[in-house]
């Protein structure tokens, strides 16, 4: 089985966009990117809408290999209105009018109605497909985060390489998981690699250090029942300690981000927003000190001369 994010926090925008592979079974999961539109007071830096377009000029790319393309929900870090991106494809996407809040039924409807006519689209609840090199099944609603969230519900993806018996899951915005019931799925299905968003510890100001550490205690809990290596990305990158906020997950050798599985570096840029505009500013240069010549500067001079010419004293 081949994994390969094609975007992610870690890489510089909002997604979790991922490409898989079994053989000639080939999925695109959640093909959106995005960027916060204001974080620390500031807009995006330049380097992150340069993030942003090599995310979509890969997830474009990554589209004409895929023969369905699976969308967790309808945040817009997580889909792309394009109908081209589906066309001529199977979707499977998250029921558009079952466990969803209403923004996110407006974007569902005008997706659902802009893609119906050009792929083979089915909600993805409970779906499931087995091809000559994998078993594809999608899961019930789970919360995206805690139980009864305003944020809405989410829908899991498990790819199971029948060649080589290894499972992969793409869980999305479980955030932690934050939810027990998400964390029962997930130890379920038994991942040899599992795919989520961490706790948003970038919101721990507002929703409470217990939370995030439920959300860090249940992964752990994931992981002990488990043994899968996990890419863990997306809200957790958010804040600028993540790496000592989440020391206690990195420190079992089985969670990296999506960069560290690509074996690249993190560029976590909307963490570092105030930095990337700091460092795009020019410096103030020093002022010369003129003013400590034994010589008047040329616009003294300039200023005496034009007095003189309208006949005023040089006094």
């Amino acid at each position: 089985m081949k994994v390969v994010p094609l975007a992610a926090d870690s890489l510089g925008v909002r997604s979790m966009a991922t490409y898989v592979e079994c053989g000639a079974t080939r999925i695109l999961v959640d093909p959106g990117a995005a960027l916060a539109p204001n974080r620390y007071g500031l807009p995006p830096a330049d380097a992150e809408w340069d993030a942003l377009k090599r995310a979509n000029d890969r997830i474009s790319g990554y589209a004409t290999r895929s023969g369905l393309v699976f969308v967790s929900h309808y945040h817009e870090d997580h889909f792309r209105y394009d109908p081209g991106l589906y066309a001529g494809r199977t979707v499977w996407a998250k029921d558009p009018r079952r466990m969803i809040n209403p923004r996110q039924a407006e974007r569902a409807d005008t997706l659902w109605k802009s893609i119906a006519g050009v792929s083979r689209l089915d909600s993805a609840e409970g779906r499931s497909v087995e091809t000559a090199d994998a078993r594809l099944s999608a899961s019930p609603p789970l919360a995206h985060g805690i139980e009864g969230t305003g944020l809405g519900y989410v829908t899991a993806l498990t790819v199971t390489d029948l060649r080589e018996g290894t499972r992969f899951v793409h869980a999305s915005d479980v955030q932690g998981p934050l939810s027990p019931v998400a964390a029962a799925y997930l130890i379920r299905e038994r991942p040899t690699l599992l795919y989520l968003s961490g706790p948003p510890a970038y919101l721990e100001g507002q929703l409470g250090r217990g939370l995030i550490e439920q959300g860090i205690d249940q992964l752990l809990h994931v992981i002990g029942q488990t043994g899968c290596r996990v890419l863990f990305d997306h809200h957790a990158l958010r804040a600028p300690d993540y790496r000592e906020r989440f020391r206690r997950l990195w420190d079992t050798g089985h969670v990296l981000t999506a960069a560290g599985f690509l074996g690249l570096p993190d560029e976590a840029l909307e963490s570092r927003r105030s930095d990337l505009w700091r460092g795009s500013r020019k410096q103030a240069r020093r002022m010369e000190p003129r003013l400590k010549r034994k010589e008047a500067s040329a616009i003294m001079r300039d200023g005496r001369q034009r007095r003189k010419a309208k006949g005023g004293s040089s006094a």
